[in-house]
């Protein structure tokens, strides 16, 4: 995006890259413009390129003058603070303490879900059954949006009502239940996750990630 007052985001490929989609998807719901810059992580030489950008040596970053930040938790604080006119963390002080709550289990946790059934936002990739790690995850995770729903999503199809920092955090377990064909009813849902997962996938801005995936998959020749 042009005309940004210095943001520059820096992510991986759109198609596999989750941490990368949770900056980006929060900025772009929140209004906050920023320039791109994209790396291919799945070619020789990546971790030298991310290194010209980031310490870390991975993505996501978010360059803001001489400052960069390389964490996602880091950056969605960092714009929360910058930006006190959106509610990227929920405005009631119980809303907002849970959100962080949520978002930072989220950030740590879930090692099953993320090592097999990893971001793949184009294929279509239905597993049958599960491993017990994996299953105890996606009842966790369906557990926690139930939750918070039921607490505090009486203003909004999200987490807690309107979009935060909690959605962005989550958004790429929705496309990955959707990818690999998640039976959420077998892991405790009521209809509730399902929904949310639509009010995730419905959005725009989820939309034009997922186009942008596609794309790069046709520029690579890898078929989806």
């Amino acid at each position: 995006m042009s005309g940004s007052p210095g943001y520059r985001l820096v992510i991986g490929n759109k198609n596999y890259s989750s941490w990368s989609l949770r900056p980006w998807l929060l900025m772009r719901m929140f209004g906050i413009p920023f320039d791109e810059i994209n790396v291919d992580i799945y070619s020789p030489g990546t971790r030298a390129r991310i290194l010209e950008h980031s310490p870390s040596g991975k993505v996501p970053a978010l360059k803001v003058g001489g400052l960069t930040l390389w964490d996602t938790l880091a950056i969605t604080e960092y714009l929360a603070e910058q930006h006190p006119e959106f509610a990227i963390w929920p405005k009631n002080r119980e809303a907002r303490a849970m959100a962080r709550v949520v978002s930072a289990e989220m950030h740590s946790g879930f090692d099953a879900l993320r090592s097999e059934m990893p971001m793949d936002l184009v294929s279509s990739k239905p597993v049958e059954e599960v491993s017990k790690g994996v299953a105890r995850d996606v009842a966790r995770i369906v557990e926690v949006w139930k939750m918070s729903r039921a607490a505090y999503g009486n203003e909004g199809p999200f987490l807690f009502g309107e979009f935060s920092a909690a959605d962005a955090m989550f958004a790429p377990v929705a496309t990955r239940f959707r990818t690999y064909g998640a039976d959420l009813d077998a892991h405790g849902d009521d209809g509730t996750a399902r929904a949310y997962c639509e009010a995730i996938l419905s959005l725009a801005e989820i939309e034009e990630w997922t186009q942008a995936g596609r794309e790069e998959m046709s520029e690579l020749g890898t078929p989806y």
